[in-house]
């Protein structure tokens, strides 16, 4: 039928369930068609809303559209559109962000509710109920298998060319939980497509339309000298005998885990490089184009539409070398401490005591949310944090006293990379952390101010173990808030 069609068949106050994974593989037509029925129903007086469930962020036809048309009550576990998240910050929204590897095992557990209708974009569906996805896998398995009922999109821009590339597997549930039989980044343990009941199928909706992903960008200058700095890390520690070779690498969203791919690729003294991690960016593809890329293991390929264009042409020679995975196994705790996985994530902000806000501007300010980085950075065998020592032109700097949200405590960070350096925080006491964080790390304009909060810390403080000066630990966002600086000029 129709996306129109399919979309009067939702129902108000309907939890949905619906694919998707940064941008790439979620439900176009038929969320737009909701949109607009939402629309028309409040003009009309009705009160109609429903909740989202998905497996990280999805695009603005999706996200975008519904939020406009003030249709989304609750949404799980993350997003990046703007016109959604500020629609949360203003409170008309409700949002609980999560950890991705956790939101699908909290569904299948019941500590969520199932969602009551599941809308999932697909290449394939068999009259056996055989349900082949897209360019993510997400939480679309689970999604698939507990809700009562099914939309599809069937999307015929891939045409056949994800079939084959899902590993759709989903672990065991405690107390019947087995351990999971991934040793390899390139190991399929599951069946390339979701097996469904056919009944529950209520709409199949056909469409073209590729992921709305932004134009990928080259990495810039301060990109570049972070993936430098990563990568000299990296020789250091491998020649010190402290980290082995060839084990699999997680890079995060964005500019600078891109720049340390394609450094990769470049690098003479680069062996394979295997990857374990969420979503897979077309930096991956001057790994192809190296003979440097192993296996590439997944939950999205989030590609931009030129990329989508370059992949679709070169799927039947590239389909060996990646894996695409339900979340909550590509972000497995078990898998990933027991590949050594090393892991590369964005922060907001870091402090000098080694905590790490991934999601919340000023404390209160949702960004997009926690992600997955936390499902990697606590059992990773190598983590970093990675960001610009400064942002809004200098004004602010991305090294702080205290960060005002935390998102992963100083138990679970192991090294800070700015472009100023690197600080290896393992086996340093707190006060060690703050003296090697603002040398390595921190802006020069920035660094003074630090030092005189640490100074104020081990002066105030009696217990010396953990220097925070409480009167000063958030002057420097209050700043902020009041003038858009950090400290004058």
């Amino acid at each position: 039928m129709t996306a129109e069609e399919a979309a009067e068949l939702v129902l108000p106050g309907e939890l949905l369930g619906v694919s998707g994974f940064t941008l790439a593989g979620y439900p176009k037509t038929v969320p737009e068609a909701l949109a607009k029925r939402g629309l028309r129903l409040k003009a009309a007086g009705e009160d109609f809303r429903v909740s989202v469930f998905s497996g990280a962020s999805t695009g603005d036809e999706l996200d975008g559209s519904l939020s406009r048309a003030g249709l989304i009550d609750w949404r799980m576990p993350y997003q990046s559109n703007a016109s959604l998240r500020a629609q949360i910050n203003e409170g008309r929204v409700r949002y609980l962000d999560v950890h991705l590897g956790m939101m699908g095992p909290m569904v299948r557990e019941g500590v969520l509710p199932k969602p009551t209708l599941a809308i999932v974009e697909a290449v394939a569906v068999t009259p056996e109920g055989r349900v082949y996805l897209s360019s993510s896998g997400g939480n679309s398995a689970t999604f698939l298998t507990l809700a009562d009922r099914i939309i599809l999109e069937i999307n015929g821009v891939y045409g056949d060319a994800f079939i084959g590339f899902h590993d759709t597997f989903l672990p065991g549930l405690p107390p019947l939980a087995r351990p999971i039989p991934i040793s390899n980044p390139a190991d399929r343990v599951g069946q390339e497509y979701v097996q469904i009941d056919p009944k529950k199928i209520i709409a199949v909706v056909h469409t073209e339309r590729a992921d709305s992903v932004a134009r990928f960008t080259e990495p810039d200058e301060v990109s570049q000298t972070i993936a430098g700095h990563i990568l000299d890390f990296i020789r250091h520690e491998q020649k010190k005998g402290r980290l082995p070779e060839g084990l699999p690498y997680q890079s995060g969203v964005g500019n600078v885990a891109n720049a340390v791919l394609a450094a990769m690729a470049h690098d003479p003294l680069q062996g394979m490089v295997n990857l374990y991690t969420e979503v897979i960016q077309e930096a991956v593809f001057s790994l192809l184009e190296a003979g440097k890329l192993g296996v590439a293991s997944g939950t999205a390929l989030t590609f931009s539409p030129a990329a989508q264009e370059i992949f679709k042409h070169n799927v039947r020679s590239w389909k060996h070398r990646f894996v695409i995975r339900q979340q909550e196994v590509s972000n497995h705790a078990e898998v990933i401490r027991r590949l050594g996985v090393i892991s590369m994530n964005t922060a907001l902000e870091c402090d000098i005591f080694g905590n790490v806000n991934s999601s919340h501007v000023s404390g209160t300010k949702i960004m997009n949310g926690i992600g997955g980085s936390a499902d990697f950075a606590r059992n990773c065998y190598l983590g970093f944090f990675m960001t610009p020592s400064t942002a809004k032109n200098g004004a602010v700097s991305s090294i702080v006293p205290l960060v005002s949200h935390v998102d992963h405590t100083e138990h679970d960070t192991q090294v800070f990379v700015t472009e100023r350096g690197i600080a290896d925080l393992r086996g340093k006491s707190p006060e060690e952390k703050a003296r090697l964080i603002i040398e390595n790390c921190a802006h020069p304009n920035f660094k003074d101010l630090l030092n005189d909060y640490l100074f104020e810390g081990l002066k105030e403080s009696k217990e010396h173990h953990l220097p925070v000066s409480l009167k000063n630990a958030f002057d420097v966002h209050l700043k902020f808030k009041e003038t858009g600086k950090m400290r004058e000029s």
